[in-house]
Order: structure tokens, then sequence, then C-alpha cells
């Protein structure tokens, strides 16, 4: 961990330790049912607050357009961590730094990772870190955080059971709707670059092809090579690519350099590593969802093809 970010984890926990029982710095800790669920990314925290509704609060640690990868925890993360019923975590490197934060909390919650589900239920992309991107590994999400909440507040069975089972109702028609509208464009025309590896999940769920990556890794913090780079822009050209997408959380510069060379087209900004502000199109799980299938059926087929997709 680096040195800085262990300071800060470490006197946010020096903090904590002087507050005694007091709330922090964050204010109450729960609702009124007195259950806080704190959850690390945008993505997480969204499908919480669809399955938590009114009977328990929703902490989320990461904001709209954050980078996960780079993310330095902050005191108020310990504070809100130190006074949590229930901690979820997105897995793998995306938001390893959680554990120091759970380290200097002490907290007694009930923690859980759900890349570690998808792995113990056999779902699709269970060892890639962008698991939402494949609605089919959000529907086990969901599930998961429905029974950690259960577990941590029997009295809400009822309501987190129903509000589960309204909300996957909608995951699974959006899933189903976008898998009919991406089978109707032609597979050779199913190809797709983008900033980082991140939508690799969604690619094996619609069977599009990954013909390469700006950044050549699934974290955004590593750094491509002038010749990684080069035969990038073969791969576009050889491949016919007619566009490639940036991501809303990352420095398009590079992106747009490569398309120049490349012979093609920008399009618009996929939701990858984060949600997107409130009022954007990618606000919400499922929003995202969305825009990305329509942004990505705009861009594989030159504009000719639109996606009904339900909201």
């Amino acid at each position: 961990m680096p040195r800085a970010r262990a300071c800060i984890v470490a006197l946010a926990a020096a903090a904590i330790g002087l507050a005694g029982c007091g709330e922090g710095a964050g204010g109450p800790a729960g609702s009124a049912e007195g259950i806080t669920l704190v959850a690390t990314t945008s993505q997480l925290g969204d499908l919480a607050r669809a399955v938590a509704g009114d009977r328990a609060e929703v902490r989320q640690i990461l904001k709209a357009n954050a980078d996960p990868h780079a993310y330095e925890p902050r005191p108020s993360d310990v504070r809100a961590v130190a006074g949590a019923s229930v901690v979820v975590r997105s897995g793998g490197d995306l938001d390893d730094w959680l554990a120091d934060v759970l380290r200097n909390a002490d907290s007694g919650a009930r923690s859980l990772t759900v890349l570690d589900a998808l792995r113990a239920r056999g779902g699709a992309g269970g060892g890639d870190p962008h698991w939402w991107q494949d609605p089919g590994n959000a529907v086990v999400a969901v599930e998961t955080i429905r029974d950690a909440l259960i577990a941590a507040d029997g009295g809400g069975r009822a309501t987190y059971t129903a509000n589960a089972r309204r909300y996957l109702t909608r995951v699974r028609a959006l899933d189903r709707a976008i898998a009919r509208c991406m089978a109707r464009i032609p597979a050779a025309r199913r190809r797709l670059v983008t900033d980082h590896d991140a939508l690799g999940p969604y690619a094996d769920r619609y069977a599009i092809d990954v013909v390469g990556t700006v950044i050549p890794a699934q974290s955004s913090q590593a750094r491509a090579s002038g010749g990684e780079v080069a035969r990038l822009v073969r791969a576009i050209r050889s491949a016919g690519v007619k566009t490639i997408f940036p991501e809303s959380s990352l420095n398009a510069k590079l992106t747009r350099a490569i398309a120049r060379d490349a012979g093609v087209q920008v399009g618009p900004a996929l939701y990858a590593d984060s949600l997107g502000p409130a009022g954007s199109r990618g606000e919400t799980y499922l929003g995202s969802l969305r825009a990305n299938t329509e942004a990505l059926v705009s861009g594989f087929t030159g504009g000719r093809e639109r996606c009904p997709l339900p909201r």
C-alpha cells in the first residue's frame, strides 16, 4: 500500500478510537431501521439502493466518474465502514484498497466480495473485476446483497426480497433486449476498441469481438508503449473497425490520437469503471447499460441502426 494511503487510514483509525462510541464526521451511522450498507463502487451503490429501498441506508465510497483503480481512501471512508452493518466490495484489484480500510476501522460488519460470489456460483466473467458489464453477473450481485441485508436485518426480509425481485425483472428484460439488438448486427461489424480492458464481460455476453484496447490491461493505471499503440492502429485498420470508444472516467487524448492515425471515428464515451453523474444517461446501472448499448450499436453500424431498449 502506498505510504500516503497507509497514513490516511491509520489517522482515521486513531480518530475513531478517540471518538469512542460517538458518531463520525459522516453523520448518523444508519437509517431509521439502524441498518447501514457501505458499497465501494458506483455500480454496487446503485444495486444496493435498489435492494435496500427505504429500509436501509446505503453509503457509497466512490463518486460518479471516479477511477476506482486510482482511489486513495479518506478518513471518512474508515468512519463509514466502522459504523456499517454490511460492507460490499466489488473485488479484484478494482477496490483492493478496502482491505486496509476494513482493518483500520476494526468493524464488525458483514463483509462480502461480489467477485467471490460469482466464482463460487460459476458466474460468467467471474475472474474479471469488471463483472457488472454482464447483466447475468448483476443478477448474482443483487441476490448476494439481498441475502447479506436479510442476514443483518431479518425483519426486513420481505422488503429486501420484493425490492430485489422487482429490480431483477428489469435487469433480465434489458439483458434480453440488448441480446436481440446485438444479434441483428452482422458479426463482422461487432468489433470493439475501448480505452482499457473493461468491457470483456459485456463483449462475451453479446458475442462482440474485442479487437484491442488503448491501455492493454484491465487496470486503467497501466500505460501503453509506443509499440503497443502502433500494433493497435494496425489491428484497427485490419479489422475494419469504424469507431473506437473512449471511457467516461478516463482522459481520451490518446484515444483520439489513435483514431486519427487509424482513420476512424471516436464514438461517445462509454460507462466502464464508473457510472455517470446525476442527470447523465449513465446515472444508474441500467442507464449505463442502455447508454453503452445504444452508443455501440450506432458505432458498429455507422449510425444506421437504433436499439429499442426498455426503460
